[in-house]
Protein backbone atom coordinates (compact mmCIF):
# COMPACT_ATOMS: atom_id res chain seq x y z
CA UNK A 1 0.00 0.00 0.00
CA UNK A 2 1.49 3.61 -0.68
CA UNK A 3 1.79 6.06 1.84
CA UNK A 4 -0.92 8.50 -0.04
CA UNK A 5 -3.70 5.44 0.08
CA UNK A 6 -2.34 5.20 3.68
CA UNK A 7 -2.91 8.84 5.12
CA UNK A 8 -6.39 8.95 2.94
CA UNK A 9 -7.52 6.01 4.90
CA UNK A 10 -5.73 7.52 8.05
CA UNK A 11 -7.51 10.90 7.30
CA UNK A 12 -11.35 8.42 6.90
CA UNK A 13 -10.33 6.90 10.36
CA UNK A 14 -9.88 9.91 12.18
CA UNK A 15 -13.19 11.92 10.37
CA UNK A 16 -15.27 8.80 11.85
CA UNK A 17 -13.44 8.61 14.85
CA UNK A 18 -14.40 12.47 15.90
CA UNK A 19 -16.71 12.62 18.64
CA UNK A 20 -19.21 14.48 16.05
CA UNK A 21 -19.98 11.46 13.57
CA UNK A 22 -20.12 9.18 16.45
CA UNK A 23 -22.61 11.82 18.58
CA UNK A 24 -24.19 12.14 15.15
CA UNK A 25 -24.70 7.91 14.16
CA UNK A 26 -26.09 7.55 18.04
CA UNK A 27 -28.42 9.99 17.33
CA UNK A 28 -30.17 8.92 14.19
CA UNK A 29 -30.44 5.20 15.53
CA UNK A 30 -32.02 6.66 18.97
CA UNK A 31 -34.27 8.66 16.56
CA UNK A 32 -34.89 6.08 14.44
CA UNK A 33 -36.15 4.06 17.09
CA UNK A 34 -37.67 6.87 18.94
CA UNK A 35 -40.03 7.70 15.88
CA UNK A 36 -41.88 4.48 16.62
CA UNK A 37 -42.82 5.48 19.75
CA UNK A 38 -43.94 8.49 18.65
CA UNK A 39 -46.23 7.07 15.95
CA UNK A 40 -47.60 4.77 18.34
CA UNK A 41 -48.52 7.48 20.16
CA UNK A 42 -50.46 9.42 17.47
CA UNK A 43 -51.61 6.25 16.14
CA UNK A 44 -53.40 5.33 19.42
CA UNK A 45 -54.05 8.28 21.36
CA UNK A 46 -53.99 11.39 19.42
CA UNK A 47 -55.67 10.22 15.90
CA UNK A 48 -58.49 8.79 18.26
CA UNK A 49 -58.89 12.27 20.40
CA UNK A 50 -58.73 14.30 16.82
CA UNK A 51 -60.83 11.60 15.05
CA UNK A 52 -63.73 12.07 17.74
CA UNK A 53 -65.32 14.69 15.43
CA UNK A 54 -65.58 11.42 12.71
CA UNK A 55 -63.04 8.55 11.54
CA UNK A 56 -60.62 7.80 14.04
CA UNK A 57 -58.42 7.28 11.11
CA UNK A 58 -57.33 10.53 10.52
CA UNK A 59 -55.76 9.28 6.84
CA UNK A 60 -59.66 8.90 6.05
CA UNK A 61 -60.19 12.86 6.09
CA UNK A 62 -59.87 13.94 2.33
CA UNK A 63 -61.67 16.07 -0.03
CA UNK A 64 -62.10 16.05 -3.32
CA UNK A 65 -61.53 18.59 -5.98
CA UNK A 66 -62.95 17.64 -9.01
CA UNK A 67 -67.41 16.56 -9.03
CA UNK A 68 -65.98 13.22 -10.47
CA UNK A 69 -65.31 12.01 -6.78
CA UNK A 70 -67.46 9.26 -6.21
CA UNK A 71 -67.43 6.13 -3.55
CA UNK A 72 -67.09 2.49 -5.30
CA UNK A 73 -69.76 0.78 -3.06
CA UNK A 74 -68.35 -2.58 -2.95
CA UNK A 75 -64.72 -1.98 -1.81
CA UNK A 76 -65.64 1.49 -0.25
CA UNK A 77 -62.39 3.16 -1.63
CA UNK A 78 -62.90 6.06 -3.61
CA UNK A 79 -62.36 6.23 -7.40
CA UNK A 80 -62.17 9.00 -9.98
CA UNK A 81 -61.06 12.79 -9.60
CA UNK A 82 -58.65 14.15 -7.59
CA UNK A 83 -58.40 14.28 -3.70
CA UNK A 84 -56.97 15.95 -1.46
CA UNK A 85 -55.61 13.38 1.70
CA UNK A 86 -55.69 16.36 4.12
CA UNK A 87 -56.00 13.95 7.18
CA UNK A 88 -52.35 12.29 6.37
CA UNK A 89 -50.98 15.39 6.56
CA UNK A 90 -52.50 16.59 9.24
CA UNK A 91 -51.46 13.17 11.16
CA UNK A 92 -48.02 13.85 10.03
CA UNK A 93 -47.94 17.00 11.62
CA UNK A 94 -49.09 16.31 14.75
CA UNK A 95 -46.36 13.71 14.65
CA UNK A 96 -43.78 16.17 13.80
CA UNK A 97 -45.15 18.44 16.89
CA UNK A 98 -45.00 16.07 19.72
CA UNK A 99 -41.75 14.25 18.49
CA UNK A 100 -40.29 18.46 18.66
CA UNK A 101 -41.81 18.44 22.17
CA UNK A 102 -40.54 15.61 23.58
CA UNK A 103 -37.38 16.02 22.60
CA UNK A 104 -37.19 19.78 23.99
CA UNK A 105 -38.37 18.79 26.73
CA UNK A 106 -37.27 15.76 27.83
CA UNK A 107 -33.82 16.02 26.16
CA UNK A 108 -33.03 19.45 25.04
CA UNK A 109 -34.24 21.71 27.98
CA UNK A 110 -32.56 19.30 30.80
CA UNK A 111 -29.26 19.30 28.78
CA UNK A 112 -29.35 23.30 29.40
CA UNK A 113 -29.92 23.24 32.37
CA UNK A 114 -27.28 20.79 33.30
CA UNK A 115 -24.70 23.13 31.18
CA UNK A 116 -25.61 25.88 32.83
CA UNK A 117 -24.90 24.51 36.03
CA UNK A 118 -22.14 23.18 35.13
CA UNK A 119 -20.96 26.55 33.85
CA UNK A 120 -21.55 28.25 37.43
CA UNK A 121 -19.93 25.45 39.29
CA UNK A 122 -16.92 25.89 36.78
CA UNK A 123 -16.77 29.81 37.74
CA UNK A 124 -17.23 29.50 41.60
CA UNK A 125 -14.21 26.47 41.42
CA UNK A 126 -12.27 28.84 39.00
CA UNK A 127 -11.77 31.42 41.71
CA UNK A 128 -9.30 33.95 41.42
CA UNK A 129 -7.23 33.42 38.15
CA UNK A 130 -3.52 32.72 38.79
CA UNK A 131 -0.85 35.75 36.93
CA UNK A 132 0.12 35.47 33.90
CA UNK A 133 3.66 35.08 32.88
CA UNK A 134 3.75 38.68 31.43
CA UNK A 135 2.43 39.78 34.71
CA UNK A 136 4.92 38.24 36.88
CA UNK A 137 7.98 39.40 34.78
CA UNK A 138 6.18 42.80 35.31
CA UNK A 139 6.56 42.11 38.78
CA UNK A 140 9.91 40.98 39.00
CA UNK A 141 11.03 44.14 36.59
CA UNK A 142 9.29 46.39 39.14
CA UNK A 143 10.79 44.77 42.35
CA UNK A 144 14.26 44.90 40.59
CA UNK A 145 14.17 48.75 39.57
CA UNK A 146 13.41 49.46 43.24
CA UNK A 147 16.22 47.76 44.38
CA UNK A 148 18.48 49.62 42.65
CA UNK A 149 17.08 53.01 43.12
CA UNK A 150 17.77 53.78 46.73
CA UNK A 151 14.50 55.17 48.34
CA UNK A 152 14.68 58.66 49.76
CA UNK A 153 14.81 58.66 53.70
CA UNK A 154 14.42 61.20 56.25
CA UNK A 155 16.77 62.26 58.36
CA UNK A 156 15.69 61.81 62.13
CA UNK A 157 17.42 63.87 64.79
CA UNK A 158 19.88 61.05 66.18
CA UNK A 159 21.48 60.17 63.29
CA UNK A 160 22.53 63.72 61.77
CA UNK A 161 21.36 64.29 58.06
CA UNK A 162 22.72 61.85 55.86
CA UNK A 163 25.98 62.32 53.19
CA UNK A 164 27.19 65.43 55.28
CA UNK A 165 29.73 63.96 57.92
CA UNK A 166 32.00 66.41 59.80
CA UNK A 167 35.76 64.60 59.91
CA UNK A 168 37.61 65.97 62.62
CA UNK A 169 41.02 67.16 61.75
Amino acid sequence: MSTEKRSILAGFREFLMRGNVIELAVAVVVGAAFTNIVNAVVKGVINPLVGAMGSQNLDHYQSCLTATCQKDPKTGAFSDGIYILWGSVLSSALTFLITAAVVYFLMILPMNKWKERQAARKQVDAGPLAPTEVELLTEIRDALIAQRIPAPSTPSAASGSIGTQKTHE
